[in-house]
């Protein structure tokens, strides 16, 4: 599902599953891209996953997070995928319940800050194929705590989904970072492109330990302030949250469009907590087409949007006055 002119490349897709991975939100984020987004540089603080990054596709990008393991397991795939598939082919013989709760300790012991970004990376994605539901979660020393799946045959390796992610992160400019989001977009502003997903408020804090040490409110609250002064440097700021009150009140200023959407969660510690949910997409600056369309209406816009199967329907738009903006869809804040 990539953007316009460039050919699909099926098995190029998130190498693990990723708690709020943005594939079902991808039509919506498709939506609210701003106008000649692909000529700019694209950057991704929460890459997580990579559905984004993968389903867009840009030609340049800087791709980060704060999770090492997760990004050891980029670096590998972009210097050494034989390595790492190797790695993981002998991993995979072995599936037991015995073997796994093994490979999950490999972290409590000495000497695993060593281990190269392959042997890492092989450990993550075997441990993310076999743990119950795909999770990632660790505990306040920063230690992988997911129980093993009930999984009968797992795919533990995807050789050509990981080979097709190694090539795109080869081709393209991609430059990857383990760090702050703050440091990760520190470079960004004119002819910039910044989607920003961060773990999602969560008032009742369930289920958002991906990294130690969690995303409260004033993480939120200073994510809020970095993207503010990114809009600020002239840089197009696209954020998905919880739509919930604080989030909307956090963004609610002259220049920011809140646009409401409902994406299906499907990894969550509790199945209570799975199906569809209320998101918001924050941006400042009109999507393609213009305020008049709300998303895609014509010429390469709209044949995306058609690709990801949706019609150019207006998207919800708060009141805002056209002496807002300036010239080149950036909200004038």
């Amino acid at each position: 599902m990539p953007y316009p002119g460039k050919s699909p490349t099926p098995d190029l897709k998130p190498f693990v599953k990723w708690a709020g991975g943005k594939r079902k939100l991808l039509p919506d984020i498709v939506d609210n891209l701003p106008e000649g987004w692909d000529g700019m540089t694209y950057y991704e603080p929460f890459v997580g996953g990579g559905a984004a990054l993968f389903g867009l596709r840009p030609s340049k990008a800087v791709a980060c997070d704060m999770n090492s393991e997760l990004m050891a397991a980029y670096r590998a795939l972009k210097d050494d995928a034989g390595g790492l598939i190797s790695r993981l082919a002998e991993l995979a013989r072995d599936i037991s319940e015995k073997r796994y709760y093994e490979v999950r300790a490999m972290d409590r012991q000495e000497g695993y800050a060593s281990l190269s970004d392959c042997e890492r990376a092989a450990r993550l994605i075997y441990l993310n194929r076999t743990c119950y539901n795909g999770l990632y979660r660790v505990n306040s020393r920063g230690l992988f705590n997911v129980p093993r799946g009930s999984y009968v045959d797992p795919k533990v390796l995807d050789e050509a989904a990981l080979r097709a992610v190694s090539a795109y992160l080869r081709k393209a400019k991609v430059r990857l970072m383990c760090g702050d989001f703050a440091e990760a977009v520190k470079d960004a502003g004119e002819g910039s492109f910044v989607y920003f997903d961060p773990p999602y408020h969560a008032p009742d804090r369930n289920f958002t330990s991906y990294q130690s040490g969690g995303f409260g409110e004033d993480e939120q609250e200073r994510l809020r302030d970095v993207f503010a002064g990114l809009a600020g440097r002239g840089a197009r700021c696209l954020l998905s949250n919880a739509d919930t009150p604080f989030v909307r009140d956090l963004y609610r200023r002259k220049g920011f469009k809140a646009v409401s959407v409902k994406a299906v969660r499907v990894i969550n510690s509790r199945a209570a907590g799975r199906g569809k949910v209320g998101e918001v997409l924050i941006r400042n600056y009109w999507p393609c087409g213009g305020p008049q369309a709300g998303g895609f209406r014509s010429g390469k816009g709209f044949r995306t949007a058609r690709r990801f199967g949706r019609s150019a329907l207006p998207s919800p738009w708060l009141s805002v006055g056209l002496s807002d903006f300036r010239s080149g869809g950036l909200v004038r804040l």
